[in-house]
């Protein structure tokens, strides 16, 4: 990101040099060659999905690039800018930077590293996984989808993930369900529909995993359930089409690889996902964690409880949560404090003690921000946050280059606040007649 001071408007989102280069180790991925790299590979790879941005990204790199040559002809050792190519990122659940993955037997069905950053660590992580490949070949287990080559003859449990529906069963599961469905109509002569099944078979269990089953992905025999074919006008096979509820079914006219139907599926959970969790700022780690692994944080800084009550919060908490999840796919951290608990917080964002609610878009790596000029409603906080998300809008530096001390509070407790118990003054024992003649 760039930001600069001043009324001049600025790019936000400015394209970042890679982190690797031809002449490192590391295989650079991209949509157009993973396919042919890792997933049709027989070999053993290890990818990192990166962010240029991200500071935990540019720490890795050199341990990756040295993890690499280490593993050079051995083990392949690649890297994908997730940022620029999202819908790759997004094909494999990515939600963080950096995230690792194993390809290992099932190159359909990726490993999560969870080991440490350093070039011994990925080293000894990848050694053990291919120990672990050498091991099921030798016992004759291939880990099922084991070089992204199936055929046809390899049996009917490749299509385990594929729910067969039927002129009886298909109401009953799609038409009544939350989740969304695609669903392929097809012709057990059909030369195409052969050709799509194993692509088919392998992404319905990827987005099975993907998805938490929140996406179904479902196969009609239409020359046995005629009803269906004839109530959604089927004309040629296969036909894939997409149902959500409450919404007029719509045409897949994407693409007939599994990588292509994943990334429609996936671009359809998140849709249909959850906004992103709104966190109250309750301690230093809640600000960070938010901060570092996100490209912006969206911080508000709402008026005192006893200012507005429970109801006046949760009207404004309302309002960001539409807008986090109107901009869900942004990938943005949302945070929010009371005015006052964070008070060197707001002054390093330029918000300190008026003005309030508040709302400040922050930009971590850079700790540069820029701050809603408008009204704290959902057309002015839209307003800013589009403004970001096209790359402008007037920015500053975050006041001392970072994040000042973040105090530790108790989470609010949902309700009304209360004004301090004050001491009654006890009036017993004191003689008004004698107060009346000092009096006087």
């Amino acid at each position: 990101l760039l930001f600069i001071v001043g009324t001049v408007s600025c790019t936000l989102f400015l394209a970042v040099n890679s982190l690797y280069s031809a002449s490192d180790d590391v295989i650079e991925l991209t949509p157009t060659n993973f396919n042919r790299e890792v997933i049709q590979s027989e070999s053993l790879w290890l990818v990192e999905f990166y962010a240029p941005w991200c500071g935990h990204c540019q720490r890795l790199t050199p341990e990756w690039k040295k993890a690499a040559t280490a593993l050079k002809g051995v083990v392949k050792v690649g890297a994908v800018d997730a940022d620029k190519h999202q819908s790759l990122g997004g094909q494999y659940g990515v939600r963080g930077f950096p995230t690792i993955k194993i390809f290992g037997a099932n190159k359909n069905k990726a490993e999560d590293y969870q080991g440490g950053r350093t070039s011994d660590a990925i080293v000894e992580a990848a050694l053990s996984a291919l120990r672990s490949l050498v091991k099921e070949r030798l016992s004759g287990r291939s880990g099922g989808y084991s070089s992204g080559k199936q055929s046809r003859e390899s049996g009917g449990g490749d299509k385990k993930d594929v729910i067969e529906l039927t002129d009886d069963s298909f109401d009953k599961n799609v038409m009544n369900s939350d989740d969304v469905w695609m669903v392929e109509f097809y012709a057990p002569w059909c030369g195409h529909c052969k050709n799509l099944e194993p692509e088919w078979a392998a992404a319905a269990t990827e987005v099975k995993d993907q998805t938490k089953g929140k996406v179904k992905l479902a196969a009609v025999d239409a020359t046995v359930n005629q009803m269906l074919a004839s109530r959604y006008g089927i004309r040629g096979f296969p036909t894939i089409k997409i149902f959500q509820k409450g919404e007029d079914p719509v045409d897949y006219d994407g693409g007939r690889t599994r990588s292509d139907i994943i990334a429609r599926a996936l671009d359809l959970f998140s849709d249909n996902a959850p906004p992103p969790e709104l966190l109250e700022i309750i301690s230093e780690d809640v600000l960070k964690s938010t901060c570092d692994a996100h490209q912006l944080c969206i911080i508000s800084v709402l008026p005192h409880i006893l200012d507005t009550g429970a109801s006046g919060r949760n009207s404004y908490l309302d309002v960001m949560l539409k807008m986090a999840e109107k901009y869900k796919k942004k990938m943005w951290g949302w945070l929010w404090t009371e005015a006052g608990a964070q008070s060197d917080l707001e002054s390093s964002l330029g918000i300190g003690g008026f003005g309030y609610p508040a709302m400040a878009a922050v930009n971590a790596r850079k700790m540069k921000f820029a701050l809603l000029k408008g009204s704290f409603s959902e057309q002015g906080i839209n307003e800013f946050l589009r403004e970001l998300s096209v790359g402008r809008g007037s920015t500053a530096p975050v006041g001392g280059g970072a994040f000042p001390k973040i105090h530790s509070v108790e989470p609010w407790d949902g309700k009304d606040g209360e004004l301090p118990v004050e001491d009654d003054i006890d009036l017993s024992d004191v003689d008004l007649d004698d107060l009346e003649k000092d009096e006087l």
